[in-house]
Parts: structure tokens; C-alpha cells; sequence
């Protein structure tokens, strides 16, 4: 039998194992709770205060959008988006029948948002509904409690002055597509995720990065739905845990004139069309528009699909920048550098005349001056003066075509302005060369004929017309067209300052761009000038008028009235123009599509800008101009009506004489 000792002595090495276990457990225990409370502490602390927040994005405000003269064109406005978190949202079928109800959608299209949306995280906001009504805020503000998991999001939208005056320049915001968020993320080193909104089209889109700033973030306290309990500043019992404010995206000063711009926009009214206006000794753009046209607010608001099929079903393509995107064969706008092109290489000379009948043949073709008359003895003053036909063709057969490129080039023609917009073209000027490697074929000469006066494959874009006739008014100097002034901070800081870059100089003499500039003041100015009727007052502006034929045409169509062809059929009618004539400073093109002509359809849209232009910032000179035209039209009166007089008194006499031999 066992004693008591032998037992004790038996559970004695049970009792130091169990001891041990349980001293250890202790220990491991404290190693925890100081590696939880004590080392961890603060981290944990952070999460658990996490859990009670919610961490929402602070939008950066866009920068906003001046004209040149400090007037307000595109700013930020707000918009409130009714959304979902799917993460709070409970009783599902009876919150998202109530949300249906108020914001005037069907629950099966509620519901299809957020399946659409469910491969994203469930804390993240779904948008429902994008720009609702403040009624519609107001109604789900109240019912919140009701509605756990909505809420309703402000966001800033954009919104355009003018609306559709300008809007391809300025271009518009909308929300970034699946398709797009690789290439952009790749291009601008920038985390863009759907519902983010970025510059889709013309100034918003090339300077996108400039505009958008740097988004922020906030924290706010939330209860177990999610509902929003308050704003925590970072302070007291959530120490270290900051907000980051948003840095607004810079603003920019453009060098559009806003009063140009809406002259031109209602000059073109009922027109299809485009005009650009430009500072003859800067480059800068003072007026780019293209119609028919659309409201940019649109997108940004959310585009409906009502506003989305009206703009894609129209004919006439409004969301076509036809300043940049369209190109025109230039008609008798392109004869100014023919006739530079032949002065320069002495096949006329300035006041040589050259007898110009009805029509020209070349081989078998006959080719037909406009004037079913003809003009008679013509020098190069005239031939720019009443368009002559057949004096362009006469030097056309002894103008090679390479020369004539080698000519135009340097004012800008087949080549991109640059001008810092998205999909520009660059026209297109033919030579031997080209046309080989497109058609496989060798130059003919009759084709010589087709080019000289602006037809057959010469094409070239407004803005291009408009620097190459600026290129003539400045002295030789083709400049880069730009539409930034400068960009600032929002604290007024200048970021960044455009100034005037020189593309090329021309080389062309001084006496050929003066008999070049006399030939284009006579188009206005002088009483036979095919612009005469549009010349206005107190501008003194020198262009060209040009009429671009959209198809070919028999004999008969050609001297038939245009007005009475099909609308497609219809010559587009084409005028360029710079002033004034003594100093310019300023160049405008416009082309009006199926205008029929130049001087009739596009000469008074110039004519309006120009006078805009000239009553704005040369005021003193325009009524100095004024007033001599004013006196000139009432010694031309004062003169035809003497020779109205003597005519009749001739035929009096006339009749008197003839009445007494009888």
C-alpha cells in the first residue's frame, strides 16, 4: 500500500506541469494584450475609429474658363445625384421601391444600376440618378432615416455661358467610358476610375490635366446603417485622422473676344458654316465658330438619349468642328496666290494685260470664265478685282504645278495650323509628286487649270484661310494660331503665358505682296469689286470672295441660277478678309456651306465681325472711316445722279430733235 507521501510525491511532477502551463497561458496572454493594447495600440485604434467612418472624395473644383477680356465663359455650378451604398443598404425591396417612387424610375431600372455597378467594391456610392431636381433632394433629405444606404452626392457640374455660341473651341465634360480609362490612366499618370468626369473635346480636353486639380478626401462619422452623423475635422477623440482638402485645377484666360464670337455666331444664323477670326500679328483666335452647333451643359449634366439622338441624326452634323475638321476646295480664295505665284516668277507683271474672252480651250476642252461675256483686257488688279477666270487659266499654262505648291506651302496650305484643338486636318495641295503615288498616274496639264482657281484637289480648312490671308496682311510672317492667353492660379499666380510663334517666313517680295494686297483692296473698294455691295463702313477691309462648286457642271448648270439647284447641289460660298487695309490687324474667313456665293453668303458675315472688331478696339479709327466712306457713297450718289440727269436730258433731246425733223 501506498502512504500519503508516496502519492504526493506521485501527482507532485502533474501538479509543476500544470502550474507551468498555466503561469505560461498567463504570460502568453499578457504578450498579447501588450501587443495589442501597447505595440498595436494605435494602429488598432485607427481601425477601430475607421469602422465608425466613412472616407468620402472631395472633388477639386474644374478651373474656370475666361474670355480675353475677363468675362466669365465656362464655371462650375452644382448638381446633386441621388445614390446608393450597397454596403448599408437594408431592407432592400422596400428602400429601393421608395427611392423608385421619388426620383420617377421603375425599381427594375433602379435595380439595374446597381447589378451594372455590383463588380465594385460595396462601400463605394452607386450614382442612381445624375442632375435630380431640388425636390427630389429635399424628399430623400426627409425620408433619410427611412431609407438606409441613400443618400444624395453634390457634385459640381459645368455650365457654359453661351451655350452653343463657341462650343467646339471650348469643348465639354463627360463622364469617363470603360473603353477610355487604360489609355487615359496610361497617358496622364492618373488613377481615373468610372463616375470620374474629364475633357472630352476642344479646350476642355487638350488642357484637361491643367483644368481638373487634385481631388481631396473627408471623413464624417456614420451610424450602423451608414447614415451620416457629422463631419469629423480631424481633432479630440479622432486624433490622426485627416482630412486632405481638394486644390482647385487652374483657370485659363483665352483669347477669344466673346462680342466677335456671338457676332459671328449670329451672323451664320440659318447658315451652315464656320468662321474663324485671328490677330494678324499674334496669331491669337478671336472668334472660332462652327454651326449648326450644341449645348456643351449638356454633357456635363448627363447627357439624355433625347439630346443624344437630336445631335446624331441631324444632317448637318453639329458635333463637326468645321473650323478645323471640314475642308473646302477655296473656289477664287486661292487665286491670290496664283497671281503671287506668277508675279513672283515674272510670268506677268503687274499692269501687263492679257486679254480675256468668255472662254479658254486646252486640247479638246473648253474651259468657261463665270461671265458669260468675258472681262476683256485684264491685269493682275482686276483679275483679283472681278475673279477672272480665264486670266488664271491663261497663266496656268505656263505655271507649272510644282511651283505653284512650292508657293502656297509656305502660306500654310496642306499643312496643320497647330492650333491646340483635337482632330485638326491638314488640307491638301497637290503637286506631281502626290499624284503619282495616289493615283499612279502623271500630272496633266488641264489639271493645272482646275487648281490655279481654287477647284478640283486643292482643299484647305477656315482657320487655314484665315492664317494665310493673315500672312498677307502682316508682311510674310505665317504664325501659329493659338487660342490660350495664359494660364493662372486661383489665387491669380500666371502658371503659364502663350506668346506669338512665327511658323515661317515667306519668300515673297515686298512689291508682290503690295500688288497682291492693292488687287484684294479693289474686291471691296473699288465699285467693280465682287464684294463691293458688302464692303460697310469704316473698316476698309481688302479679301477675296470665292465660290467652291461641289460638283462638276455642264454649261448650262453653270450660268443657271444656284439658288434654284437642289440645296446639296449649291456652290459654297467662301469670303477671307483682313483690316484695315492701311494697318491690319485683324483677318477673317468664312465659309458658308451651299451659300451659293461668297460675297452674297460669307462677305457679311466678315464684314459684321470686322466692324465688331474695329468699333471695339480701334473706335477713333473706325469713325474717321466712317465718316470719309459716308462722304465717298454721297459723292458716288451726287456723281450718278448728275450722270442719270445728263442721260436723260440726252434722250430729250434726243426725242425733241427726231419729234422737229419729222
Amino acid at each position: 500500500m501506498f502512504g500519503e507521501d508516496d502519492i504526493v510525491r506521485s501527482h507532485k511532477g502533474r501538479a509543476e506541469l500544470i502550474f507551468n502551463i498555466v503561469i505560461a497561458s498567463f504570460i502568453i496572454i499578457l504578450i498579447r494584450l501588450w501587443y495589442l493594447q501597447i505595440y498595436k495600440g494605435d494602429e488598432f485604434y485607427k481601425y477601430s475609429v475607421q469602422n465608425r467612418l466613412r472616407k468620402e472624395t472631395v472633388k477639386a473644383p474644374r478651373g474656370m474658363i475666361f474670355s480675353r477680356n475677363n468675362q466669365l465663359l465656362v464655371q462650375n455650378v452644382p448638381r446633386f445625384d441621388a445614390i446608393v451604398v450597397p454596403q448599408y443598404l437594408t431592407n432592400k425591396k422596400e428602400t429601393l421601391s421608395k427611392l423608385a417612387q421619388i426620383l420617377g424610375m421603375s425599381v427594375k431600372s433602379v435595380n439595374g444600376i446597381l447589378r451594372k455597378n455590383s463588380y465594385q467594391a460595396r462601400y463605394r456610392p452607386i450614382i442612381i440618378k445624375k442632375n435630380i431636381s431640388r425636390k427630389e433632394v429635399a424628399v430623400i433629405e426627409t425620408e433619410n432615416s427611412k431609407m438606409p444606404g441613400v443618400s444624395v452626392q453634390t457634385f459640381i457640374s459645368r455650365e457654359y455661358a453661351d451655350k452653343e455660341i463657341g462650343s467646339h473651341a471650348l469643348g465639354y465634360i463627360s463622364e469617363i467610358s470603360q473603353q477610355q480609362i487604360p489609355t487615359y490612366r496610361e497617358r496622364d499618370n492618373y488613377h481615373y476610375r468610372l463616375g470620374d468626369f474629364i475633357g472630352q473635346a476642344g479646350i476642355e480636353k487638350n488642357f484637361d490635366l491643367e483644368l481638373r486639380g487634385v481631388d481631396g478626401y473627408q471623413f464624417m462619422e456614420v451610424d450602423a446603417r451608414g447614415r451620416m452623423k457629422r463631419l469629423i475635422g480631424g481633432k479630440n477623440l479622432f486624433a490622426g485622422i485627416e482630412n486632405k482638402p481638394a486644390t482647385p485645377g487652374s483657370n485659363i484666360r483665352l483669347t477669344i473676344d466673346r462680342d466677335m464670337q456671338k457676332t459671328a455666331y449670329e451672323s451664320l444664323e440659318g447658315k451652315v458654316g464656320a468662321t474663324v477670326a485671328v490677330d494678324v500679328n499674334s496669331g491669337e483666335i478671336l472668334a472660332m465658330v462652327s454651326r449648326p452647333s450644341f449645348d456643351p451643359t449638356e454633357f456635363s449634366r448627363g447627357l439624355t438619349a433625347k439630346y443624344w439622338k437630336k445631335l446624331s441624326q441631324d444632317e448637318f452634323k453639329p458635333m463637326t468642328d468645321r473650323t478645323i475638321q471640314e475642308h473646302y476646295s477655296p473656289g477664287s480664295t486661292f487665286k491670290t496666290f496664283t497671281a503671287m505665284a506668277a508675279l513672283e516668277e515674272k510670268i506677268v507683271t503687274a499692269t501687263q494685260e492679257v486679254m480675256c474672252p468668255p472662254t479658254f480651250r486646252l486640247g479638246r476642252r473648253v474651259y468657261h470664265d463665270w461671265k458669260r461675256n468675258g472681262h476683256g483686257m485684264t491685269d493682275v488688279y482686276k483679275s483679283l478685282r472681278r475673279s477672272v477666270d480665264v486670266y488664271f487659266y491663261k497663266i496656268a499654262t505656263k505655271l507649272d504645278i510644282d511651283v505653284l505648291y512650292k508657293y502656297a506651302k509656305q502660306f500654310g496650305f496642306s499643312t496643320k495650323t497647330g492650333v491646340p484643338l483635337a482632330r485638326e486636318i491638314p488640307g491638301l495641295l497637290p503637286n506631281k509628286e502626290w499624284k503619282l503615288k495616289k493615283t499612279g498616274e502623271p500630272w496633266q496639264k488641264g489639271e493645272t487649270l482646275s487648281c490655279v482657281i481654287g477647284q478640283s484637289y486643292v482643299l484647305a480648312t477656315p482657320i487655314q484661310l484665315a492664317m494665310a490671308y493673315a500672312t498677307i496682311a502682316n508682311g510674310g510672317k505665317l504664325l501659329q494660331p493659338h487660342l490660350i492667353k495664359e494660364i493662372f492660379s486661383s489665387d491669380g499666380t500666371i502658371k503659364k503665358k502663350f506668346t506669338p510663334k512665327v511658323v515661317n517666313t515667306v519668300t515673297v517680295s515686298d512689291d508682290t505682296l503690295g500688288h497682291i494686297k492693292r488687287g484684294l483692296y479693289e474686291v471691296v473698294n473699288h465699285r467693280k469689286g465682287t464684294a463691293w455691295w458688302y464692303r460697310g463702313r469704316g473698316i476698309r477691309m481688302a479679301g477675296k470672295s470665292g465660290t467652291s462648286q461641289v460638283r462638276s457642271m455642264s454649261k448650262k448648270e453653270l450660268f443657271s441660277r444656284c439658288v434654284d439647284m437642289p440645296y446639296k447641289d449649291r456652290h459654297h460660298g467662301i469670303f477671307v478678309a483682313f483690316a484695315p487695309f492701311d494697318n491690319p490687324k485683324v483677318a477673317v474667313a468664312t465659309v458658308v456651306e451651299h451659300g451659293c456665293s461668297g460675297s452674297g453668303a460669307a462677305a457679311p458675315v466678315v464684314r459684321n465681325v470686322i466692324e465688331t472688331y474695329m468699333k471695339k478696339y480701334e473706335p477713333e479709327l473706325y469713325g474717321k472711316y466712317e465718316k470719309e466712306d459716308k462722304e465717298n457713297a454721297r459723292r458716288i450718289y451726287l456723281t450718278e445722279k448728275r450722270k442719270r440727269e445728263a442721260a436723260a436730258a440726252l434722250k430729250k433731246e434726243k426725242e425733241e430733235t427726231t419729234e422737229g425733223g419729222e
